[in-house]
């Protein structure tokens, strides 16, 4: 591994919490690639979030080292608010680091304590708020959201320092589906636009679903780095580990000894199941539409025609709830549109402008299960919106 894939490196990191004998983490060497979609699994008290909050130097360790971009850390107040501008942390709990009487104050909270300008704070924050959907509740008591809503504006606290790296621990527990649906979807366009994603859960489905590599933890220790098919085909280290199969693992690993088939390649989507285990079925195409703007539901009639329509994207979803507009699916609308097209439906995709090329690679992922997906780039729709101040 070269140092320019290096993002943050845990080398033979130990540490206690005042008063305890025995180590929270014991040796641990981990290392988090540039680029690469990262989870760190474990069971309750494996020692997951002791470990992040190495990473941007909350704690430091009794021994061993912590580096971001093969640079030690340096513990020093100047040199972590320093680093904090680079590596944000979204703790498990979010009043723990909620600050701000109100929301807007608590996003701009980051960006005013490392001295950016007013006018710079202000637009952090704005523009962060409107990524998890709360520019709307901006002058509400913080107190008053409900926990979803705490979980949200502490994550909007950590997209206004705009990090290269965004560490989130437990991000959807305490979450329902569909807001767990739109967050790591907003995960998956903020690693596409180059903020590197590393997150901690407990949901086994959600990280393989996710997930590139994994690190897991166990009782202090490290037991396992690398592709999950590893981890998850070793079923006493997984079971060692507290954790159990994805159930889309289970499934493949099932079918396929049931038709007599190699589990590779391993789908990690239910589209992607579909198109392994149902080669033969005739197909529909898609439309990709990228969409800018105040959409109405004349522009997605416009397009839907005999056409299932789904979105993906954090401005597409905000204008569509914004107009009351009707899609077919307003959450996890490529895998949606995905499983539609593989029964034979056509279907369109309203997406951001810069998702294009995400969505390209997303489905040129799916060559690798069957026939290819056919699929038609539209002319960008861009729509005059006047942004509400």
């Amino acid at each position: 591994m070269t140092d320019e894939t290096k993002l943050l490196e845990a080398r033979n990191i130990v540490y206690y919490y005042e008063g305890n004998k025995t180590p929270s983490l014991d040796n641990v060497s981990i290392t988090i690639k540039k680029g690469v979609k990262t989870a760190i699994l474990g069971g309750n008290g494996a020692g997951k979030s002791t470990f992040f909050y190495h990473l941007n130097g909350v704690v430091k360790p009794a021994s061993g080292v912590v580096l971001y971009k093969d640079v030690p850390l340096s513990y020093k107040k100047k040199a972590k608010r320093e680093l904090c501008s680079h590596v944000a942390v979204v703790l498990q709990n979010p009043d723990d680091q909620i600050f701000g009487q109100t929301v807007k104050e608590d996003a701009e909270y980051g960006p005013k304590n490392i001295g950016l300008p007013k006018n710079e704070v202000e637009a952090r924050a704005k523009r962060a708020l409107e990524q998890v959907g709360l520019w709307d509740k901006r002058d509400q008591n913080s107190l008053q959201l409900s926990y979803g809503q705490r979980k949200r504006l502490s994550l909007a606290g950590a997209l206004a320092m705009k990090p290269d790296v965004l560490i989130m621990d437990e991000p959807t527990a305490g979450l329902d589906p569909q807001m767990a649906l739109e967050l790591m979807e907003l995960a998956e366009q903020l690693h596409h636009s180059g903020t590197d994603i590393v997150l901690s859960t407990h949901d086994v489905d959600l990280a393989y679903m996710w997930a590139d590599e994994i690190h897991v933890l166990r009782k202090s220790e490290k037991v396992y780095s690398g592709k999950q098919e590893g981890f998850y085909s070793d079923s006493v280290l997984s079971y060692s580990a507290g954790l159990l199969a994805p159930s889309m693992f289970q499934m493949n690993s099932t079918l396929s000894a049931l038709r007599g088939k190699d589990p590779a390649p391993y789908p990690r989507t239910e589209p992607q199941l579909i198109a392994k285990m149902v080669p033969d079925k005739p197909r529909g195409t898609m439309q990709i539409v990228p969409f800018k703007g105040a959409i109405t539901q004349e522009i997605i009639d416009s397009k839907k025609s005999n056409r299932i329509v789904g979105i993906y994207g954090t401005e597409v979803r905000k204008s569509v709830a914004s107009a009351n507009a009707s899609v077919d699916f307003f959450f996890g609308g490529l895998e949606s549109c995905l499983s539609q097209l593989l029964n034979g439906e056509d279907v369109a995709l309203f997406c951001d402008p810069d998702c294009v090329d995400l969505m390209e690679k997303k489905i040129a992922e799916m060559s690798q299960f069957g026939d290819p997906i056919q699929y038609q780039i539209e002319e960008p729709i861009v729509v005059e919106q006047h942004t509400e101040e």
